[in-house]
């Protein structure tokens, strides 16, 4: 279902910085369009922290 929501809500990131008011938007559309993969990250890596400590046990 998420991935079905991500492929509906892509959005065309050069022409939101085109039609930028100023430079504070382009830094909050740029910081919007790598929140998503930072907090994947965050995430597999704390899955993967707990299962090694989990197996090391």
């Amino acid at each position: 279902m998420l991935f079905l929501t991500t492929l509906f809500q892509q959005v065309d990131i050069e022409e939101k910085i085109k039609n930028a008011p100023d430079n504070g938007y382009e830094i909050g559309v740029f910081i919007g369009s790598m929140l998503p993969f930072v907090l994947l990250v965050i995430l597999a890596y704390a899955i993967y922290r707990y299962n090694k400590k989990k197996i090391d046990k």
